[in-house]
């Protein structure tokens, strides 16, 4: 068992090696997006350890993930792959979040109870909240688990989610991704006072935990998870994280933020600091980490190598699913 008493060897190491795939496969996007292959991406670097931990505490079988852009990890280990990324930010047909219709990381795969996401940042807190109704309806014991970023919590769709959960007690989790940025805008020019505490006014627990502590999460995610599902209704979890890349490839962060600041950033890397602390338990050693990176890299390879060769949408295909398939109307 670890240190804290919650989880084996061998989940932690699951837990480092979803957060190392996820920073490897990241650094990948972005390379191909400064090599001219991909037109855009966003970064999940500095999210991963919340991410990771979230994920451990759900039954991903059973359980409804909404997420938003970043959470690349999130879905790893919710059931996509690799590939799977691949081929949306290259806007391949077979890609499952949108057969290369939408913008890449707007994640949806009906295989793993993963919802499709839209442009318009907060519409999954509403699409949550849907779906947790519904499992109450169904009597089913599914939880929801919807995520987005500090500047998200400032839209009116939010707080409506949130209201409307609180009032009904929904089986659904709010986790908020603190990076301290929306965009360029920094969080003390954003929001007054801190995240958790509006959870107080819709009624729910709300809590504030180190989001470069995948175990710390973990263990609040349980909590939540386990309120959920005993009817004691939503948990609003804000985990503070890094930002350590651009808001995008658009971005360019140097505008905004100071080199201090960056390094200070860079200081609480979640992956390089959850591998010390393996290593300091004893449940890591470098040649170990020598075999997994070579392992990531080979299967980042060979997902890339099948991404780049499969067919591009058919242009025939365009209008599907954005209006009626009937026979055709002939005026006379």
């Amino acid at each position: 068992m670890s240190d804290e008493g919650l989880l084996t060897k061998e989940e932690l190491q699951q837990i480092y090696y979803f957060m190392l795939l996820g920073r490897k496969l990241d650094e990948l996007v972005w390379q191909l997006n400064r090599a001219g292959k991909v037109p855009f991406a966003v970064s999940c670097q500095g999210h991963e350890a919340a991410q990771a931990g979230t994920a451990l505490a759900f039954k991903r079988e059973l359980d409804w993930l909404c997420p938003y852009y970043r959470d690349l990890v999130l879905v790893l280990m919710w059931g996509q792959s690799p590939r799977d990324h691949l081929l949306s930010v290259l806007a391949k047909a077979e890609e499952p979040n949108s057969a290369g219709r939408q913008m890449p990381s707007h994640f949806g795969d009906r295989r793993y109870r993963i919802l499709s996401g839209s442009s318009p940042v907060a519409t999954q807190a509403s699409h949550a909240v849907g779906l947790a109704y519904a499992a109450r309806m169904k009597k089913s014991e599914a939880v929801v688990l919807t995520s987005c970023g500090d500047g998200s919590i400032n839209q009116g769709e939010w707080h409506e989610a949130c209201n409307f959960a609180g009032t009904h007690r929904l089986p659904v989790i709010f986790l908020v991704e603190n990076n301290g940025y929306a965009i360029s805008v920094p969080y003390t020019k954003q929001t007054g006072g801190q995240i958790f505490n509006r959870a107080i006014g819709y009624g729910f627990h709300g809590v504030q935990v180190d989001g470069t502590d995948p175990l710390a999460v973990y263990q609040e995610m349980r909590n939540a998870v386990q309120r959920a599902r005993t009817g004691e209704g939503p948990t609003l979890v804000e985990a503070k994280v890094p930002r350590l890349k651009p808001h995008s490839t658009d971005d360019d962060e140097r505008l905004y933020r100071g080199e201090q600041e960056l390094m200070q950033a860079r200081e609480l890397d979640p992956v390089l600091l959850f591998k010390k602390r393996l290593e300091g338990q004893g449940f890591w050693q470098e040649a170990e980490e020598q075999a997994l990176v070579a392992k990531i890299q080979l299967s980042l390879k060979e997902a890339l190598n099948y991404a780049e060769q499969a067919d591009a949408p058919d242009p025939n295909t365009i209008a599907k699913h954005l209006f009626a398939e009937s026979a055709a109307v002939t005026s006379k």
